[in-house]
């Protein structure tokens, strides 16, 4: 936040950060235990209810248990944890255009390849936040919220600084990279019955439990 060009409200990112960490600590309780689950047979591409192993958890009601800890982990846990990151996001890059017009730095060919690099890397770890998360409504909005404050600023007059453009350039290879992530996924037959709905981005955890599993044995 410090980089911004202008300053953004203190306040709000401490309450973000507080509720940030909050939802990371529940989902990684979450997340301990299904890798517990995971060594003893629990499969990743199948609701709680539909596992083999919770098919045999005596008596019947505790399976209730484990679906609420799934509500915990991939519901609140995720959507605590991200909601204040995507909104620091956000914030950060409303304060990221300037009334004056920055000279762009002359890089050498050696700086270009590593600034698309890393611009690579980094649309990749928010593709697997994205699709691990379940959280492509909210990426979504923060991608449409970018758009709405370029288009306002352009308006005004107003000009992105580098680290404004390489964090909207980001976000919109993230977008394709995840629209090429479900096509490749789209007739998935079994990924289909876990994840129903308009809105498909099946999470990389469970297509590796079901395809590559028997050929990858990762724990």
């Amino acid at each position: 936040m410090k980089k911004a060009s202008n300053k953004s409200y203190q306040m709000l990112v401490n309450l973000s950060i507080i509720f940030f960490i909050m939802g990371a600590s529940i989902h990684l309780v979450g997340d301990s235990i299904n890798h517990r689950l995971s060594l003893i047979g629990y499969q990743l591409h199948l609701s709680v209810e539909d596992n083999p192993i919770m098919k045999k958890l005596e008596p019947k009601e505790l399976v209730k248990s484990f679906e609420l800890l799934y509500f915990y982990d991939e519901v609140l846990g995720h959507y605590m944890w991200y909601i204040p990151f995507f909104l620091c996001i956000n914030i950060y890059f409303a304060n990221s255009f300037l009334d004056r017009d920055l000279p762009n730095p002359k890089l050498c060919m050696l700086q270009k390849i590593l600034k698309n690099i890393l611009l690579v890397l980094s649309s990749v770890y928010y593709w697997y936040l994205v699709t691990e998360g379940q959280i492509t409504p909210l990426f979504i909005s923060s991608l449409a919220f970018m758009h709405i404050v370029l288009v306002y600023n352009s308006f005004q007059m107003r000009k992105m600084d580098q680290n404004g453009k390489f964090l909207f350039h980001t976000f919109q290879l993230t977008f394709i990279l995840i629209g090429l992530w479900s096509y490749w996924l789209w007739n998935d037959s079994q990924l289909r019955i876990k994840y129903p709905g308009l809105i498909y981005v099946p999470e990389p955890w469970s297509v590796y439990s079901l395809h590559y599993r028997e050929y990858f044995n990762l724990f």
